[in-house]
């Protein structure tokens, strides 16, 4: 049974299911548990509750989904982030975007056959993050010479996490406040904007629908939508999970008519409440008609938690769970399969479809085959210092299919122990051969994605070193090391050995604090050239060859956005590089880990 509950017009229309788990929530009673130790003192950082009073609930709902008090609210049910940012702020409508953002020509068409595009989380099914030549229309002379040629601002938010969707001239991109734009690429003026029910992290994919498109993608809720590409006029949307923690960070891939939409979850983050009944979110992969929304199967990544005990508290434990699925699953057209990577395991007894490539039939979702990469991974935040805790090795890339220099194809999968795997997909996901790119860890490794021509493939790594927040004034939960992790490596396709390396490097003296050269975003390729981003809100280009630095942009500072929105850039995390059409654009301002916050989209092309 679905509960509706609208804050306002316009932003959030929040939507969310109720749990046995879960009582209906006091927002005055969350506001004293979990807030007031904050909000009810004199320091100048912190917006005393009489600010908090004169905000839209919409704006203090956004903060805690994805934006200042996101630490926060990881930790809280989205029962209690609506109860507590209703009992604090007000109904006022927020108006969308001004007319002054809007194009002339708001009319959005597109092509039966695209000259060039960047469709979804790869410019192909394989998910090898390689745009060819014809597309990309970038030399690297021109990528010598890339300029800043407009900057957009997201309105109201303080991240920006999604990457644009871009096919001929025109561009598709969601955001925190739960807006997707489309927009001319050329030049970032609006035409449409739609409103989700929350957060829209994931890639948009552009699909026919009759003789239009139709635009999918995923919200942070678990909602997932069909909107009309010409108009953003909705389809459909359906809740793919109910569980309370649900997000669709990965984007979706689709084949012949259906769509296939990975669910992950943040549960194991609110396990660092000692009242938290952890756990019971379950990872899967969903198979939605294209044409409906009708769901055409379900495939579970592990069995119903049953209760296990107890914790210190008296507080029930479950299990198993976890398992999510953070990444866009790849299509095996020839083989009917999917291949999905999963995380790990929230919450004993551990399974073995945990830290996994894992094979699904593209047409019923039964498992074909899964190969464990790291056994007996049980991660939560709450389970720090206890023997059965960690090491939290998820798979949060998608694996890649590639034809290899011998002509036999592979499944390439960055994890994040640090470590790049090639399977044989031919002999159930055999280990052919595997190489050590970075040191790993809770948050180490490679985290969000490689890129492949088939010859190399490249992979940064995140590797950050951080610190657990001890200040009850700071509403980050973590301090970030300015001189540790990242780097850059190329490995062989055929047989994983190392081409180059480059280290990545430490922030300069007077950075900002939240600073870090960790490199954990999505890494693109173009011939001859490497994208490759950095927390420290650097977007860089070198050499595929050598490895050499061809060009790079600080995206740290402020900006004059083409909308009139204040923009500034910060740490760039998740997504990487879309390169189409001669163009370069990167979203900044993700301070996932005690990064730099931001608000922009960013597009670059030669002068």
């Amino acid at each position: 049974m679905l509960r509706r509950v609208k804050l306002l017009a316009f932003v959030f229309p929040l939507v969310m299911s109720a749990s046995p788990l879960l009582a209906a929530s006091s927002g005055e009673a969350v506001y004293l548990k979990r807030c007031a130790v904050c909000h009810e003192q004199a320091n100048d950082r912190i917006p005393p509750r009489t600010v908090l009073q004169k905000m839209s609930s919409a704006r203090i709902v956004r903060a805690l989904d994805a934006g200042a008090m996101m630490a926060v609210g990881f930790t809280l049910s989205r029962e209690d982030r609506i109860a507590v940012a209703s009992y604090l702020g007000t109904s006022t409508i927020e108006s969308g975007p001004p007319a002054s953002a809007f194009c002339s020509d708001r009319t959005v068409k597109l092509a039966a056959t695209p000259k060039t595009s960047w469709n979804g989380w790869s410019p192909g099914s394989n998910n090898a993050r390689f745009q060819p030549g014809n597309s990309a229309r970038l030399s690297i002379d021109q990528v010598r010479g890339l300029k800043l040629k407009w900057a957009f601002g997201f309105d109201g938010d303080v991240i920006a996490f999604a990457p644009p969707t871009v096919i001929d001239g025109q561009l598709f991109v969601g955001s925190a406040a739960g807006l997707v734009h489309a927009m001319r690429a050329k030049t970032g003026c609006l035409q449409w904007v739609f409103q989700a029910n929350g957060p829209v992290r994931s890639s948009i994919l552009v699909v026919p629908l009759g003789s239009e498109y139709a635009l999918l993608f995923g919200d942070m809720t678990g909602w997932f939508y069909a909107v009309k590409a010409e108009t953003g006029k909705l389809l459909w949307k359906v809740q793919v999970d109910t569980h309370d923690s649900t997000r669709l960070t990965g984007g979706p891939g689709a084949h012949q008519g259906t769509v296939y939409v990975p669910v992950s979850s943040w549960e194991e983050t609110r396990s660092g409440d000692p009242e938290y009944a952890c756990c019971t979110f379950r990872g899967s992969v969903v198979a939605l008609r294209i044409r409906d929304g009708k769901q055409l199967w379900k495939t579970w990544m592990t069995e119903v938690p049953t209760e296990r005990g107890k914790n210190s508290r008296g507080t029930k434990s479950f299990g198993p769970s976890g398992v999510g699925v953070w990444s866009t699953p790849t299509v095996d057209a020839e083989r009917n399969l999917l291949y999905v990577g999963t995380g790990d395991n929230y919450s004993p007894p551990v399974t073995d479809t945990s830290d996994a490539v894992t094979a699904l039939d593209l047409a019923t979702g039964r498992v074909a085959w899964s190969r464990q990469m790291t056994a007996n991974d049980a991660y939560n935040s709450g389970c720090a210092g206890q023997e059965t805790c960690g090491p939290d090795f998820d798979f949060g890339s998608s694996p890649i299919l590639v034809h290899a220099p011998d002509a036999r194809e592979l499944l390439l999968a960055g994890q994040k122990s640090g470590i790049v795997w090639a399977l044989d997909p031919a002999k159930q996901g055999e280990v052919v051969w595997q190489t050590r790119v970075g040191l790993g860890g809770t948050n180490g490794g490679v985290q969000w994605g490689m890129a492949t021509d088939g010859q190399h493939v490249f992979a940064t790594v995140s590797d950050v070193k951080r610190s657990r927040q001890t200040s009850q004034t700071d509403t980050r939960r973590y301090i970030i090391d300015p001189g540790a992790g990242g780097g850059l490596t190329a490995l062989r396709v055929a047989d994983g050995s190392q081409e180059w390396h480059v280290a990545a490097k430490p922030c300069p003296e007077g950075a900002p604090s939240g600073c870090s050269p960790s490199q954990p975003g999505a890494v693109t390729e173009i011939p001859g050239v490497v994208f490759a981003t950095s927390t420290d809100g650097h977007i860089r280009a070198h050499s595929a060859e050598t490895g050499e630095l061809l060009w790079e942009f600080n995206t740290m500072r402020d900006f004059h956005t083409v909308n009139g929105v204040k923009g500034s850039g910060g740490s760039i995390d998740g997504p990487g590089p879309v390169v189409v059409n001669g163009m370069v654009f990167i979203s900044s301002g993700y301070p996932r880990n005690g990064g730099v916050p931001g608000n922009v989209l960013l597009a670059f092309a030669p002068e």
